[in-house]
Protein backbone atom coordinates (compact mmCIF):
# COMPACT_ATOMS: atom_id res chain seq x y z
CA UNK A 1 0.00 0.00 0.00
CA UNK A 2 2.09 3.12 -0.89
CA UNK A 3 0.48 5.96 -1.78
CA UNK A 4 1.33 9.03 -3.62
CA UNK A 5 3.34 10.88 -0.74
CA UNK A 6 5.32 7.89 0.19
CA UNK A 7 5.60 6.87 -3.67
CA UNK A 8 7.83 10.53 -3.93
CA UNK A 9 10.21 9.44 -1.03
CA UNK A 10 10.80 5.80 -2.31
CA UNK A 11 11.26 7.49 -6.02
CA UNK A 12 13.88 9.92 -4.15
CA UNK A 13 15.82 7.23 -1.94
CA UNK A 14 15.71 4.00 -5.21
CA UNK A 15 18.78 6.42 -7.32
CA UNK A 16 20.92 3.77 -6.96
CA UNK A 17 21.74 0.70 -8.71
CA UNK A 18 20.30 -1.90 -6.55
CA UNK A 19 16.81 -1.35 -6.99
CA UNK A 20 15.34 0.61 -9.58
CA UNK A 21 11.59 1.47 -10.06
CA UNK A 22 9.42 -0.16 -12.97
CA UNK A 23 6.03 0.81 -12.40
CA UNK A 24 3.65 2.96 -10.41
CA UNK A 25 -0.45 2.65 -10.25
CA UNK A 26 -1.36 5.45 -8.02
CA UNK A 27 -5.25 4.11 -7.93
CA UNK A 28 -4.45 1.01 -6.55
CA UNK A 29 -1.43 1.66 -4.99
CA UNK A 30 1.31 -0.54 -5.87
CA UNK A 31 4.75 -0.02 -6.72
CA UNK A 32 6.54 -2.53 -8.73
CA UNK A 33 10.01 -2.72 -8.71
CA UNK A 34 12.92 -4.47 -10.16
CA UNK A 35 16.23 -5.57 -8.21
CA UNK A 36 18.74 -5.36 -11.16
CA UNK A 37 21.41 -8.65 -11.77
CA UNK A 38 23.73 -9.10 -14.43
CA UNK A 39 21.59 -10.81 -16.94
CA UNK A 40 18.89 -8.58 -17.04
CA UNK A 41 21.34 -5.65 -17.37
CA UNK A 42 22.83 -7.82 -20.14
CA UNK A 43 18.92 -9.00 -21.87
CA UNK A 44 18.12 -5.18 -23.01
CA UNK A 45 21.44 -3.39 -23.03
CA UNK A 46 23.31 -5.05 -25.19
CA UNK A 47 20.87 -5.09 -27.73
CA UNK A 48 20.35 -1.24 -27.04
CA UNK A 49 23.61 -0.99 -27.79
CA UNK A 50 23.44 -2.54 -31.04
CA UNK A 51 20.83 -0.05 -32.32
CA UNK A 52 22.69 2.90 -31.00
CA UNK A 53 25.69 1.99 -32.77
CA UNK A 54 23.57 1.61 -35.95
CA UNK A 55 22.05 5.04 -35.05
CA UNK A 56 25.18 6.37 -34.45
CA UNK A 57 27.16 4.47 -37.49
CA UNK A 58 24.40 6.53 -40.16
CA UNK A 59 26.03 10.22 -38.30
CA UNK A 60 22.54 10.44 -36.65
CA UNK A 61 24.27 10.31 -32.97
CA UNK A 62 23.35 14.23 -32.85
CA UNK A 63 19.59 13.17 -33.72
CA UNK A 64 18.95 10.28 -30.74
CA UNK A 65 18.80 11.14 -27.25
CA UNK A 66 18.99 7.84 -24.53
CA UNK A 67 16.75 8.21 -22.22
CA UNK A 68 17.76 5.04 -20.39
CA UNK A 69 15.56 4.21 -17.38
CA UNK A 70 14.04 7.78 -16.60
CA UNK A 71 10.71 8.02 -15.13
CA UNK A 72 7.91 8.55 -17.75
CA UNK A 73 4.56 10.18 -15.66
CA UNK A 74 1.32 8.93 -17.53
CA UNK A 75 -0.31 11.53 -19.61
CA UNK A 76 -3.44 13.13 -18.45
CA UNK A 77 -5.34 12.32 -21.26
CA UNK A 78 -4.54 9.19 -22.09
CA UNK A 79 -6.30 7.29 -20.05
CA UNK A 80 -4.29 4.88 -18.42
CA UNK A 81 -4.85 6.56 -14.69
CA UNK A 82 -2.48 8.29 -12.72
CA UNK A 83 1.16 6.46 -12.51
CA UNK A 84 4.47 6.09 -13.83
CA UNK A 85 6.83 3.78 -15.25
CA UNK A 86 10.51 3.36 -15.87
CA UNK A 87 11.77 1.25 -18.50
CA UNK A 88 15.07 -0.74 -18.92
CA UNK A 89 16.36 0.67 -22.00
CA UNK A 90 14.78 3.24 -24.04
CA UNK A 91 15.35 6.62 -26.10
CA UNK A 92 13.95 8.53 -28.77
CA UNK A 93 14.64 11.49 -31.33
CA UNK A 94 16.08 14.43 -30.56
CA UNK A 95 15.06 17.43 -30.01
CA UNK A 96 11.61 16.11 -30.79
CA UNK A 97 11.81 14.08 -27.92
CA UNK A 98 13.73 16.03 -25.44
CA UNK A 99 12.51 17.77 -22.35
CA UNK A 100 11.83 16.49 -18.51
CA UNK A 101 7.96 15.42 -20.16
CA UNK A 102 9.07 13.35 -22.90
CA UNK A 103 8.73 9.89 -23.58
CA UNK A 104 10.55 7.70 -25.91
CA UNK A 105 9.50 6.13 -29.08
CA UNK A 106 11.51 2.94 -28.14
CA UNK A 107 11.54 0.84 -24.91
CA UNK A 108 13.23 -2.43 -24.19
CA UNK A 109 11.90 -4.55 -21.44
CA UNK A 110 13.66 -7.35 -19.90
CA UNK A 111 12.34 -10.44 -17.70
CA UNK A 112 13.51 -13.48 -16.73
CA UNK A 113 11.16 -14.43 -13.80
CA UNK A 114 8.53 -12.30 -14.75
CA UNK A 115 6.09 -14.17 -16.85
CA UNK A 116 5.12 -13.57 -20.04
CA UNK A 117 1.79 -12.04 -19.20
CA UNK A 118 3.53 -9.73 -16.97
CA UNK A 119 6.04 -7.98 -19.53
CA UNK A 120 2.59 -7.43 -21.67
CA UNK A 121 1.17 -5.72 -19.27
CA UNK A 122 4.09 -3.31 -19.16
CA UNK A 123 3.92 -3.18 -22.76
CA UNK A 124 0.20 -1.89 -22.90
CA UNK A 125 0.99 0.36 -20.09
CA UNK A 126 3.74 2.05 -21.82
CA UNK A 127 1.66 2.26 -25.09
CA UNK A 128 -1.22 3.74 -23.44
CA UNK A 129 0.12 5.78 -20.76
CA UNK A 130 2.26 7.45 -23.03
CA UNK A 131 -0.86 8.43 -25.24
CA UNK A 132 0.74 6.64 -28.02
CA UNK A 133 4.01 8.47 -28.09
CA UNK A 134 5.78 5.24 -27.10
CA UNK A 135 6.12 3.81 -31.04
CA UNK A 136 8.01 0.54 -30.76
CA UNK A 137 8.30 -2.00 -27.42
CA UNK A 138 10.84 -4.85 -27.41
CA UNK A 139 10.11 -7.62 -24.66
CA UNK A 140 12.70 -9.66 -24.21
CA UNK A 141 12.33 -12.85 -22.12
CA UNK A 142 14.70 -15.48 -20.88
CA UNK A 143 13.54 -19.01 -20.35
CA UNK A 144 16.27 -21.05 -18.34
CA UNK A 145 14.65 -24.27 -18.57
CA UNK A 146 14.57 -24.07 -22.29
CA UNK A 147 18.27 -22.21 -22.49
CA UNK A 148 16.14 -19.80 -24.46
CA UNK A 149 15.40 -16.31 -25.40
CA UNK A 150 12.09 -14.21 -27.13
CA UNK A 151 12.15 -10.88 -28.32
CA UNK A 152 8.87 -10.01 -29.36
CA UNK A 153 8.55 -6.58 -31.24
CA UNK A 154 5.06 -4.95 -30.48
CA UNK A 155 3.68 -1.63 -32.15
CA UNK A 156 0.08 0.23 -32.96
CA UNK A 157 -1.90 0.40 -35.76
CA UNK A 158 -5.38 0.85 -37.27
CA UNK A 159 -6.97 -2.67 -37.45
CA UNK A 160 -7.75 -3.93 -40.75
CA UNK A 161 -11.27 -2.76 -42.04
CA UNK A 162 -13.84 -5.72 -42.14
CA UNK A 163 -16.90 -4.95 -44.41
CA UNK A 164 -19.52 -3.97 -42.43
CA UNK A 165 -17.27 -2.89 -39.42
CA UNK A 166 -17.22 0.91 -37.98
CA UNK A 167 -14.76 2.55 -39.57
CA UNK A 168 -12.06 3.04 -37.00
CA UNK A 169 -9.65 5.41 -39.03
CA UNK A 170 -11.76 8.01 -38.53
CA UNK A 171 -12.40 7.79 -34.48
CA UNK A 172 -8.42 7.22 -34.28
CA UNK A 173 -8.80 4.01 -32.42
CA UNK A 174 -5.55 1.66 -32.72
CA UNK A 175 -5.06 -1.71 -32.01
CA UNK A 176 -1.74 -3.85 -30.44
CA UNK A 177 0.56 -5.64 -33.23
CA UNK A 178 2.69 -8.35 -32.61
CA UNK A 179 5.31 -7.63 -35.59
CA UNK A 180 7.85 -10.19 -35.09
CA UNK A 181 8.64 -12.40 -32.79
CA UNK A 182 12.32 -14.08 -32.73
CA UNK A 183 13.46 -16.87 -30.55
CA UNK A 184 16.66 -17.98 -29.61
CA UNK A 185 18.20 -20.89 -28.45
CA UNK A 186 21.11 -22.38 -26.96
CA UNK A 187 22.64 -25.56 -28.39
CA UNK A 188 24.57 -28.39 -26.07
CA UNK A 189 27.58 -27.71 -28.04
CA UNK A 190 31.09 -26.29 -27.30
CA UNK A 191 31.73 -23.75 -28.19
CA UNK A 192 28.17 -22.59 -27.94
CA UNK A 193 26.22 -22.16 -30.95
CA UNK A 194 22.37 -20.62 -31.11
CA UNK A 195 19.50 -21.17 -33.45
CA UNK A 196 17.32 -18.65 -34.46
CA UNK A 197 13.90 -18.44 -35.45
CA UNK A 198 12.04 -16.17 -37.23
CA UNK A 199 14.97 -13.70 -38.95
CA UNK A 200 16.88 -10.19 -38.54
CA UNK A 201 15.16 -8.15 -36.28
CA UNK A 202 13.51 -4.80 -37.94
CA UNK A 203 13.20 -1.81 -36.54
CA UNK A 204 11.51 1.15 -38.96
CA UNK A 205 12.92 4.28 -39.53
CA UNK A 206 9.72 6.25 -39.32
CA UNK A 207 8.43 5.05 -35.92
CA UNK A 208 11.70 6.06 -34.33
CA UNK A 209 12.47 8.84 -35.71
CA UNK A 210 8.98 10.35 -35.86
CA UNK A 211 10.03 11.19 -39.75
CA UNK A 212 9.99 8.73 -42.93
CA UNK A 213 13.71 8.56 -44.29
CA UNK A 214 15.02 10.48 -46.24
CA UNK A 215 18.15 9.62 -49.33
CA UNK A 216 20.01 6.86 -48.11
CA UNK A 217 18.13 6.06 -44.73
CA UNK A 218 16.14 3.05 -44.26
CA UNK A 219 14.92 0.45 -41.55
CA UNK A 220 17.77 -0.30 -38.94
CA UNK A 221 17.97 -4.18 -39.04
CA UNK A 222 20.03 -6.47 -36.63
CA UNK A 223 20.82 -9.38 -38.45
CA UNK A 224 20.92 -13.16 -37.52
CA UNK A 225 24.36 -12.62 -36.86
CA UNK A 226 23.94 -9.90 -34.76
CA UNK A 227 21.64 -11.99 -32.83
CA UNK A 228 23.94 -14.43 -32.58
CA UNK A 229 26.54 -12.11 -31.14
CA UNK A 230 23.60 -10.52 -28.66
CA UNK A 231 22.94 -14.30 -27.07
CA UNK A 232 26.57 -14.70 -26.92
CA UNK A 233 27.06 -11.51 -24.18
CA UNK A 234 23.79 -12.77 -22.22
CA UNK A 235 24.84 -16.07 -21.85
CA UNK A 236 28.26 -14.87 -21.11
CA UNK A 237 26.66 -13.08 -18.30
CA UNK A 238 25.90 -15.80 -16.25
CA UNK A 239 29.48 -16.75 -15.90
Amino acid sequence: DVDPMDFDLINCETRRPKVRLRRYDAKSRILFITIPSRLHEAMHSHIYQKISFQIFGRGLEDRWSTMAATTCYTKPNSGAGDGSGEGDSSGGPSPERDGPNAWPTLVIEAGYSESQQYLRQDMRWWLAASDHDVKIVLLIKWDRRRSEISIERWEEDIPVQRPGATNTRSTGILALVLRQIITITKNPTVPPTFSIVSSALVLPFRLLFLRNPGPGESDFVLSVQELEGYARAVWRSMG
